[in-house]
């Protein structure tokens, strides 16, 4: 059974860090483009950043420069290290593995950013 833990959110003030986690079993996630996204409340919800296979990148345009995403193959875990948070960071960031023929997401963590 496939499934995709995120950890790692919290309340946080404007201008600091955090860094989330989504540690996944049933999948490799070296062989998955893995994906952030992230809900706030009465909208839709939006790609964050996103890894392929080969550790090609790519991010939100609200996001670029404060966000890295990145893959630890042995730990079978993909990060999400957020930097100069915004109060309008705030918003509940899933996760997601994709292939062809499957679609995984993860439960969501809660990110609060406080002005």
């Amino acid at each position: 059974q496939v499934q995709l833990v995120e950890f790692g959110g919290g309340l946080v003030q404007a201008g600091g860090s955090l860094r989330l986690s989504c540690a996944a079993s049933g999948l490799t996630v070296r062989i998955y483009p893995m994906g952030w996204y992230r809900q706030a409340p009465g909208k839709e919800r939006e790609l964050v950043a996103a890894i392929t296979t080969d550790y090609s990148t790519n991010y939100a345009d609200s996001v670029k420069g404060r966000f890295s995403i990145s893959r630890d193959n042995a730990k079978n875990t993909v990060y999400l290290q957020m930097n100069s948070l915004k109060p309008e960071d705030t918003a509940v960031y899933y996760c997601r593995a994709q292939r062809t023929f499957a679609n995984y997401w993860g439960q969501g963590t809660q990110v609060t950013v406080s002005s």
